[in-house]
């Protein structure tokens, strides 16, 4: 579904995903979109490749240990006023409505399926995501989870780029940080609907859980590239959680 590019860049998996879906599939694109105008001055990021070396941001919080926003196989350091939250569907199923019968509408049920294709991609499904509306750009960075394989980094990195929609001219290389050997990807995805194409990119690295992306895209290139400094001190400070 070609709004889903919309979505990432710039609206939240988290809370009212299945409204926010409900909206875009009503085609109110703009609602689905950015969630307002560019806010305060952009940090400089250099380099344009996937190998560049860019600007680490400030550094805030840490996510991924028992007792953060989201409890992940990995940590990792946040920017400065990046706030955090867990997309992992409330267990109590109180987010459908129901009919006088009981049942979910016809509606909610589809807003439902579309809610959860969105958590999913490849072999990994969206566990948290940090806004970075907070501090002034618009974009997340998202974790992505799996189950426990034999995939290697590479491989779950390339599954998951090829199971987003308009995806093309992926350019892959190796890093390592903190004992964590991983693979990072920057790639290039085109909206049909938006006729429009930005630059997303992500990491890879497998732990004893399972493995972890961590991804981030924005509105657009001019955010993105605002918002490297922010993916590059996750990345430096990314961390098996210790048990």
């Amino acid at each position: 579904m070609g709004s889903r590019n919309v979505g990432r860049g710039g609206r939240s998996l988290g809370g009212g995903l299945v409204v926010a879906a409900a909206g875009c599939l009503a085609g109110v694109l703009t609602a689905c979109g950015a969630g307002g105008g560019h806010g305060a001055a952009k940090p400089t990021a250099s380099g344009a490749g996937a190998g560049a070396s860019s600007a680490v941001a400030a550094r805030g919080g840490t996510l991924g240990a028992p007792g953060s926003a989201c409890r992940l196989p990995v940590t990792f350091a946040l920017a400065k006023n990046w706030k955090p939250e867990s997309t992992v569907p409330d267990s109590s199923g109180s987010s459908g409505s129901t009919s006088s019968t009981g049942s979910a509408a016809p509606d909610d049920d589809l807003a439902a399926e579309i809610a959860d294709a969105l958590l999913h991609q490849g072999p990994v499904t969206a566990v948290c995501e940090v806004d970075a509306k907070p501090a002034g750009h618009i974009g997340f960075l998202r974790v992505w989870t799996g189950e426990p394989g034999a995939a290697d980094a590479r491989s779950v990195l390339a599954s998951f780029v090829g199971a987003e929609k308009g995806a093309a001219h992926a350019t892959y290389r190796a890093f390592t940080t903190g004992g964590l050997s991983g693979t990072e990807v920057e790639y290039r995805v085109t909206s049909e609907i938006l006729e429009e194409t930005k630059t997303e990119r992500a990491l890879a690295v497998t732990t004893p859980d399972g493995p972890v992306v961590v991804h981030l895209g924005g509105l657009d290139d001019e955010e993105h590239r605002a918002m490297l400094p922010a993916y590059e001190l996750a990345k430096s400070t990314l961390r098996v959680t210790a048990p």
